[in-house]
């Protein structure tokens, strides 16, 4: 077939307009859902995003390759919840992907996963990079959302949600006695400020205003003044008193919820009910984790790797869960003083040229490990127990 130039009405030259025929389907079949190549149809997967709020959750559905498919806006309440499901069921494959923000979005995810639905948790920072390399500008809730669906696509291995078991009760009590801890050095330390200016002459030793025999001779001292400063230093004593007897009880409960949920844990050495109890409460089901180096980089203990061409080097880490990252330092300084294979490792470490504080780091590595391999196994057989060692 032969096709003629066209001329244009300006400039009377000829020009390529209707020059080329129509692409054929044949040789380039269109790309979508429908895979026309083996006359069969793809079921295309629809990912949900989700940027959850306090009064509502914005959802965006986008299709495999990124593009927008639609929106809606509901309130979070379960009524709105249930509109969310509606709308999405449109879609036959489909996954929910919701920014990890639980104290927004936990009880969504908790009526989404009654209901049937797949929920991956995307995290926050992976969400803001997503959005960055966007070509729109700016920032809503529907961009958002659109993010989180997008950064879901992109990462194929994020978590999957499930529902909370206990060690959120265990996050729950730990959090509620730290934030009892913390009001009593705050009261202690006013409290000093006000002995200090009824006896300029008397100090308490440091940390003794936990005890009640410390406790008991500063009341007989308050008794001797009158006045504002006095009468609150009183009131100071009591409200002390009060907060360290809730917050040993609350300890003595941790201590046994732990041992139910994670007994193996306690008997590693250097780890205490506290320790324990942070690891299990921030680890939430470690079966989530698929390896021991996925742990230790969510618990900021694996090293990160800096290094081009042919030098080979890692530097710290100061990302991942901080306060995981803290009880596993604790059980490491702990080892250090009383436990001798953790000795060993320290001492051969330094004695091959690394400084004190590498050595450290690797100690803690290796127990991130044990962590890993204990609660793993309190998990599969709680009434087991395995031997914990860091060497």
């Amino acid at each position: 077939m032969r096709f003629a130039a066209c001329r244009t009405r300006r400039t009377g030259r000829r020009g390529l307009i209707g020059v080329w025929p129509p692409a054929s389907t044949e040789a380039c079949p269109p790309t979508g859902p429908y895979d026309l190549s083996k006359g069969e149809v793809r079921v295309m997967m629809v990912v949900l995003g989700t940027d959850a709020h306090k009064r509502t959750h914005t959802v965006v559905a986008a299709g495999e390759a990124g593009a927008d498919l639609g929106s809606i806006t509901v309130a979070a309440t379960p009524e709105g919840h249930l509109r969310a499901v509606r709308w999405a069921a449109q879609w036959e494959t489909r996954r929910w992907a919701v920014e990890d923000c639980r104290h927004l979005s936990r009880r969504f995810e908790a009526d989404l996963l009654a209901a049937g639905e797949t929920v991956v948790r995307v995290p926050p920072k992976m969400m803001a990079g997503t959005r960055r390399s966007a070509r729109t500008r700016g920032k809503s809730d529907p961009i958002d959302a659109l993010a989180v669906a997008r950064a879901a696509l992109r990462e194929p291995d994020l978590p999957v949600a499930r529902l909370d078991g206990p060690s959120r009760e265990v996050k729950l009590l730990v959090d509620y006695r730290e934030a009892l801890v913390r009001e009593r050095t705050a009261i202690q330390c006013r409290l000093r400020w006000r002995l200090h200016e009824l006896e300029p002459g008397y100090d308490p030793p440091p940390s003794s205003l936990n005890r009640y025999c410390i406790l008991d001779e500063i009341q007989t001292l308050l008794e001797t003044h009158d006045g504002m400063v006095a009468d609150l230093a009183r009131r100071e004593v009591i409200r002390i008193r009060e907060i360290t007897r809730e917050a040993n009880q609350l300890e003595k409960e941790i201590g046994s919820k732990v041992g139910e949920i994670a007994p193996s844990l306690l008997q590693l050495p250097g780890c205490g009910g506290l320790t324990a109890a942070k690891l299990v409460g921030e680890t939430a089901d470690i079966t989530r984790f698929r390896s021991r180096d996925a742990y230790a980089m969510f618990a900021g203990t694996a090293p990160i790797p800096v290094w081009s061409g042919n030098n080979t080097r890692f530097r710290l880490n100061r990302g991942g869960n901080r306060q995981t990252n803290a009880a596993i330092h604790r059980i490491a300084v702990t080892q250090i003083r009383i436990h001798p294979p953790a000795q060993e490792l320290i001492a051969r470490h330094i004695a091959n040229g690394k400084t004190k504080r590498e050595a450290l780091r690797i100690l803690k590595r290796r127990l991130t490990d044990v962590v890993y391999r204990t609660m793993n196994q309190d998990t599969i057989n709680p009434a087991q127990t395995v031997p914990a060692v860091a060497a």
